[in-house]
């Protein structure tokens, strides 16, 4: 098990049910035309991606500014998110 953490194994693991999450978004928008638009689940996944990145850039011992930008991006995601559904409560 510390293996799992020592390697970064449980960020990729992280990101992969991530990625199934978005496909899964996805393809019931496309089937049904309901429930998220494509854009809106870049905007909602984007931050948490970047952060599990930080998480696993921290975990094998990844350059302080690698760790630094994913948690940037994550911040700038968070921006975009709210953003997106603050203009989409507008309309």
């Amino acid at each position: 098990m510390s293996k799992l953490f020592t390697t970064g194994l449980i960020a990729d693991v992280m990101l992969i049910f991530m990625l199934v999450e978005a496909v899964c978004l996805l393809a019931y928008f496309f089937k049904t035309r309901r429930g998220l638009p494509p854009l809106a689940v870049f905007w909602m996944l984007l931050p948490g991606s970047c952060l599990v990145l930080a998480v696993r850039g921290a975990l094998v011992g990844a350059e302080w500014g690698w760790v630094a930008l994913a948690v940037s991006v994550s911040l700038l995601g968070h921006i975009g998110d709210f953003r997106q559904r603050l203009i989409g409560k507008r309309h």
